[in-house]
């Protein structure tokens, strides 16, 4: 077993997990797993730059999971990974600098197509193990700046990420959803150009928007990841919940007892793009997956290590 530290930094959000694994038998056991929204991206698409309280929400929450990371008596590896709204920021090197000094680790601000493959193997290394789920998937990562795609069975075929996102959406139009869906719709045929949306036996969704709009679906008392973890929510019922989530005031969407207050002002927008996908890809059911790029990050970390030992 290898101890690993996996941090995904998004616009939105970031998140945490400490994790004791196995390369050669494929196990991975949950030690800590959480996350913090810290709005990063605030302001990214309008000014190009990260904002300084933004960096700092992001810094403070970076404190903590250093000490995290420290009460677990420390981790082999860690692998801290940056994606669109520190690609698309003028000041990246102020948050790189910070990150450094905070955790020690050298932040990787990754490409929208490693983003895709870290999610693409965090999302389908279990999968063979849950009943009546047949590849080929396409599986999509919804973040806050971005959406990729993954399309693959045994490994990625295809591969692309677009810049539509929950804090972008809502950033770019406010509450005017035919410009969204103009804006997805084309974010969507650029995607086509790359990934066949249309092709797949199963489709896997990843992230908070999808994880938010299933347990509301499910009608969960509280959030359960477990629960939530490879349910099955029907097209009908997707369609419903985003409906429902846009025809909602703020005060009403912040009721729902599934909701993080970090997502209430973006949730319609993310769930407008969830729903343009499974309309767009003519799933009639999707998968959601609690597993995602954090998984895939621990096990790059997992195998960063081995080579090491070489």
């Amino acid at each position: 077993m290898q101890r690993v530290a996996a941090i995904d930094c998004g616009t939105n959000s970031i998140r945490l997990l400490v994790a004791d694994l196995d390369p050669e038998t494929g196990e991975l056991h949950d030690l800590d797993r959480r996350m913090t929204i810290v709005r990063l991206g605030q302001g990214v698409d309008r000014t190009g730059r990260l904002a300084p309280e933004a960096l700092e929400r992001t810094f403070a929450a970076c404190r903590e999971y250093a000490a995290v990371i420290a009460g677990h008596g420390g981790a082999e590896h860690v692998r801290f990974v940056a994606t669109s709204a520190s690609r698309d920021a003028e000041n990246r090197d102020e948050f790189t600098a910070g990150v450094r000094e905070i955790l020690g680790v050298e932040p990787e601000v990754i490409s929208g197509d490693e983003e895709a493959q870290l999610s693409f193997t965090g999302a389908t290394k279990e999968l063979g193990a849950a009943d009546g789920l047949t590849p080929p998937y396409l599986v999509f990562d919804l973040g806050g700046g971005s959406t990729e795609f993954v399309l693959g069975a045994d490994r990625v075929e295809a591969a692309r990420s677009v810049d539509i996102g929950c804090v972008r959406l809502t950033e770019r139009h406010g509450e005017d959803t035919l410009s969204m869906r103009a804006d997805i719709k084309e974010a969507l045929d650029l995607a086509a150009e790359t990934v066949p949306l249309t092709t797949a036996a199963t489709l896997v969704g990843l992230a908070g928007t999808v994880t938010t709009v299933a347990a509301v679906a499910l009608e969960l008392p509280a959030y359960d990841p477990v629960a939530i973890h490879h349910s099955r929510i029907p097209l009908a019922r997707v369609r419903e919940v985003t409906e429902l989530l846009l025809g909602s005031t703020a005060e009403e969407r912040a009721a729902i007892p599934v909701m993080h207050p970090g997502r209430v002002d973006v949730i319609g927008a993310g769930a407008l793009v969830l729903l343009a996908i499974m309309e767009r890809s003519g799933a009639q059911e999707l998968v959601v997956s609690e597993h995602d790029i954090l998984d895939g990050i621990a096990w790059s970390a997992a195998r960063d290590r081995r080579s090491e030992s070489l």
